[in-house]
């Protein structure tokens, strides 16, 4: 199961819309490690003028890759994420992730990172089975 959902926040989903606020608490208390890695990238890029930031440290267990991939493989999750931190974020592999700014999604430095040549460099023997 990707999220853990309180008894509360099912009966509102069951009768309307929730709001950002409630579903992105949700992903922060379901899914903490993939939660603190998006945070980290989007803070270090708010307070750099790099074009992106990115984790390349590899998650330390199962339990925290699979929070990762949940995360970033979901689409509501990841969006909910992109716009609670104003940032458009990429994936490679098990643990790469990129936090790049709204505005960058057609720079050069950002169809590089998504590529399939790009996906092809950043892989290596270690991240075949993640």
């Amino acid at each position: 199961m990707s999220l853990t959902v309180s008894p509360d926040l099912l009966r509102a989903a069951e009768s309307g819309p929730v709001t950002d606020e409630e579903f992105v608490a949700c992903v922060r208390e379901s899914l903490p490690y993939a939660w603190q890695t998006v945070a980290r990238v989007a803070a270090e890029l708010t307070s750099s003028d790099a074009e992106f930031a990115d984790n390349e440290i590899p998650p330390p267990g199962e339990v925290e890759r699979g929070q990762l991939l949940r995360a970033l493989a979901s689409d509501s999750i990841r969006s909910s994420l992109e716009r609670h931190f104003d940032v458009k974020l990429a994936f490679q592999n098990c643990h790469r992730v990129a936090a790049f700014r709204p505005s960058a999604v057609d720079s050069d430095t950002y169809r590089r990172f998504v590529s399939v040549r790009g996906q092809l460099l950043n892989q290596s023997p270690e991240l075949r089975n993640c």
